[in-house]
């Protein structure tokens, strides 16, 4: 086989698995979007056949629909960065492949690690999105959860 053809797949192995590992994340990120997008839902029926005498359960129901909403801004701003790392993975994978065609251009070897560092950057600020989701989350549940003693806290 051509070594060249060697350093050329050698080359774009590593963007092509931060694409999997990239979509992995992303898929986890759909499930999230969708459950919270299904408690919002409920807790939107739930305020909908709220009678008069339970104000502390609708004002509940209104703060956490309220933080449900920043939590699916979170989500999305997570699942877009992921998205943004695939696609600056795939042009990394393109600039080197270029850089080999083009007899090793300096210009496409800068070219495809700025696209990978950029990468790798936006996966990192979605770890951090990914994070913040995860901690309201779980405010979100102890407000739901207020009246039940915990143990363990």
């Amino acid at each position: 086989m051509n070594e060249t053809l060697i350093k050329i797949i050698k080359g774009m192995l590593a963007p092509g698995v931060m694409i999997s590992a990239c979509g992995l994340l992303l898929l986890g990120m759909n499930n999230k979007y969708s459950l919270v997008v299904n408690r919002i839902r409920i807790l939107n029926n739930e305020f909908r056949d709220w009678e008069a005498d339970g104000k502390e359960r609708r004002d509940s129901i209104l703060l956490q629909l309220s933080l449900l909403i920043d939590r699916m801004r979170l989500i999305r701003n997570t699942v877009w960065l992921y998205t943004i790392g695939i696609a600056m993975f795939i042009f990394s994978i393109f600039s080197l492949g270029l850089y080999m065609f083009y007899r090793e251009s300096f210009v496409f070897s800068i070219t495809a690690f700025t696209f990978f560092i950029v990468a790798i950057l936006s996966v990192l600020f979605g770890i951090f999105y990914a994070a913040k989701e995860v901690l309201l989350g779980y405010r979100i549940l102890r407000i739901e959860t207020k009246n039940i003693v915990y143990i363990d806290d």
